[in-house]
């Protein structure tokens, strides 16, 4: 039913923006209620964050399983390339749980996992402070690309948002072997 009710929104994405669509025309062009789509979903933004955690952790697991940030953000970016009418609008809005601070959230949290891990301590306020403005950078120039700003193949965006990140956190992410 999630899915069923994700591709409903994404059909309704394809003729309104994020913010004009209403639950009712989620369920609607899903075939169901609205009771169903509450049983599954707080709101019309909390559906976009759960279809967007499906593309991170499947990019997540990549890099957790030896894969660079770079192999990661390439299988994220192709995803959002395919999904392009879906995150161009999921993207565009500024509302309470809103997709951007959830993709910040989430690339924050991982990134913030896998370092304290592998060193077994917290991470410094130094390094925390670089790793809030690259994550918040990288989410940014993607909005950038996904609404058309920025033209360039997934592997060329992977490849810019590495070559942007602070110097002492690349090293960091170095001795773990992710880039």
């Amino acid at each position: 039913m999630k899915y069923r009710l994700a591709d409903a929104m994404k059909q309704c994405m394809r003729s309104s923006s994020a913010e004009k669509i209403t639950v009712q025309e989620i369920a609607d062009a899903a075939g169901t209620t609205r009771q169903t789509f509450y049983r599954h979903f707080l709101d019309k933004y909390d559906l976009m964050n759960w279809y967007f955690d499906k593309i991170l952790q499947e990019s997540f697991k990549q890099m957790g399983e030896g894969r660079t940030v770079y192999e990661g953000l390439v299988k994220k970016f192709e995803f959002i390339e395919e999904e392009n009418t879906f995150f161009r609008a999921a993207f565009q809005s500024d509302a309470q749980n809103n997709l951007k601070e959830h993709d910040f959230q989430m690339i924050l949290r991982f990134y913030t996992e896998k370092m304290e891990e592998a060193s077994g301590e917290a991470l410094s306020e130094r390094l925390r402070f670089l790793l809030e403005m690259y994550c918040q950078g990288s989410i940014y120039m993607t909005v950038q690309w996904v609404s058309g700003r920025l033209h360039r193949s997934p592997e060329e965006m992977a490849g810019e948002l590495v070559a942007a990140m602070p110097g002492e956190l690349a090293e960091v992410f170095r001795s773990l072997h992710l880039l």
